[in-house]
């Protein structure tokens, strides 16, 4: 009965751990996530990426997340790959310090933690205040669960199993090491599994040599973790995980051979053995950054491993090929499966032709420009093949919720080619007028900008899930992002229109550009997010009329 009691309470603790780094991440994500591009990219030297990944990394509580994030623009070309390489080994070195600052002793803090982050979270009508409320009490629910996980091993402690468990993993510490790389891969988080481990050898349930075995394994599991998500991205992609578990996952077994086949001390045997766990887990992604200069040399034989198909090389990129297919004129499902497809790719496209954009009132570039005004024409194509596809439907043998669906993909790639005029028609005309005209945003007003441009980005990524998923919560979240997006636009407004009767020159001159870009993006965020008007209309969520009867 011992042992269930222990499973039971071991997987509800690491359960809670799991969905408390998710809880954080997921506030940061919603707070912070579109703005991660734009630092990301406009650094070029490896060292200072090294030092936005380390960053990256304890924001998003996940190396793994890193990589995936920086995967995905090193196939969209936004990054090379020594730079790419130079921010997932910053991740990896963030997500080790992450882990000292969660194993710090501070159980004494969850209960105010806990009080903070729900009134923030509960009470609070702003977006912001709800989501800085959910990273506390995301923070407050790991500090519990590292207290469940050590309370949980105490009973088992003292029993003949565990030590039978930790001397057979003391004797093979290959084993030990598929473990960590198994726990790791299994829980989708080093960050998670360390922090297990650590908390299980303070209480001296495993020997710290077992630790440092398990943790070498963690190492390299997180780095398996994005080699299997990324294997649907493109070539260029793919090569960021598989060069990282190149260096990381050669560099644990190298330091496993080490440590456990030589008589190397590499922690002094008076330090506490779960703050040496942590010392050595630093050390060891700390030593990894020393490869920045050597980055270089790993490209080629990852390119060798992972190659550009031959008839992708001079073929149209595979974002901007049509999803359609033939089955759709005899098969209802498989054609509204297929025009799902279609249009979560014009969402795709419509955010690659977004993404740019401030970049372009910041450094004018006559070529990118052309870029997206070229996209542009592609959503307009990808536009006419729906409605040709929509009216070749089968529509003699679709049902009523069928016929239903089909149209409200239409009206949804309708509001996506809008909202691509909109890019191509409003603003980058007047990022050439500031261009041509040598007018200058003030730092305020551009960072307003900024803030409304990324949170139109994280609706746009929200409104692609809403597509996928039609779920109803999302939808209304995604709604509740209109009035929040008004109140945006609203409050630069005003602080623009206080910063010109406080006798700003800058605000002066670039007074009419300020304003119809902050009103642009909040009608092309009207556009994107009107994907929630069919489910929750469906649901019965949505008033008639807004007027007083």
């Amino acid at each position: 009965m011992i042992i269930v009691s222990f499973l039971l309470e071991l997987f509800g603790a690491t359960m809670l751990l799991l969905f408390a780094v998710r809880i954080v991440r997921t506030g940061i994500e919603r707070t912070f996530g579109a703005s991660f591009q734009r630092q990301v990219t406009r650094h070029k030297h490896p060292v200072g990426l090294a030092i936005i990944g380390v960053f990256l990394a304890i924001v998003l509580q996940s190396s793994a997340a890193v990589t995936l994030l920086v995967a995905g623009f090193a196939g969209s070309g936004a990054l090379a790959f020594v730079q790419s390489m130079a921010v997932v080994l910053g991740g990896d070195l963030g997500s080790a310090l992450l882990i000292q600052i969660l194993s710090l002793k501070l159980s004494w803090l969850a209960p105010a933690l806990l009080t903070v982050g729900g009134i923030l979270f509960l009470k609070t009508e702003k977006k912001r205040l709800k989501q800085a409320g959910r990273i506390i009490l995301g923070i407050a629910l790991i500090l519990i669960s590292l207290g469940f996980l050590r309370d949980a091993i105490e009973p088992i402690r003292e029993s003949s199993l565990l030590p039978a468990i930790a001397g057979y993993l003391e004797r093979d510490f290959l084993t030990a090491f598929i473990v960590g790389a198994g726990l790791a891969f299994v829980m989708h988080s080093s960050v998670a599994t360390i922090l297990m481990v650590v908390a299980i050898v303070s209480v001296g349930a495993l020997p710290f040599a077992v630790g440092v075995s398990i943790l070498l394994g963690a190492n390299m599991g997180s780095a398996l973790i994005p080699i299997w998500l990324s294997r649907g991205m493109e070539p260029r992609a793919q090569r960021i995980p598989l060069a990282n578990l190149i260096i990381r996952g050669a560099a644990a077994v190298a330091a496993l051979l080490v440590i456990n086949l030589t008589a190397i001390t590499v922690i002094p045997p008076s330090w506490n053995d779960g703050q040496s766990l942590i010392l050595l887990h630093i050390g060891f992604n700390s030593l990894l950054i020393l490869l920045l200069p050597f980055l270089s040399l790993l490209e080629r034989p990852v390119s060798m491993m992972v190659p550009t198909p031959k008839d992708e090389i001079k073929t149209v990129p595979i974002q901007n090929r049509t999803l359609l297919n033939d089955l759709g004129q005899t098969n209802p499902t498989l054609a509204l499966a297929s025009l799902r497809h279609e249009v979560l790719r014009m969402a795709g496209l419509v955010g690659d032709m977004l993404s740019p954009v401030m970049g372009l009132y910041d450094t004018f570039d006559t070529a990118l420009l052309s870029h997206i005004q070229s996209q542009d024409l592609i959503v307009n194509k990808a536009l006419d093949m729906v409605r040709k596809y929509a009216s070749n439907m089968p529509h003699q043998d679709m049902s009523k919720d069928q016929l239903k669906e089909m149209r409200e993909l239409m009206d949804y790639a309708i509001a996506l080619e809008a909202a691509g005029d909109i890019i191509v028609k409003r603003l980058l005309p007047l990022t050439k007028e500031k261009s041509q005209k040598g007018i200058k945003l003030s730092k305020v007003g551009f960072a307003e900008l900024l803030a409304i441009n990324d949170q139109v980005e994280v609706n746009l990524k929200t409104a692609t899930n809403v597509l996928i998923s039609s779920d109803v919560m999302a939808a209304r979240l995604l709604l509740e992002e209109k009035a929040e997006m008004a109140r945006m636009e609203r409050s630069s407004r005003k602080k623009h229109l206080r910063r010109l009767s406080d006798g700003d020159m800058d605000s002066a001159r670039s007074s009419d550009i300020h304003l119809e870009t902050a009103y642009t993006l909040k009608e092309f965020n009207s556009w994107i997010i009107s994907v929630a008007h069919p489910i929750l209309a469906r649901e019965g969520q949505l008033l008639s009329t807004r007027l007083v009867d």
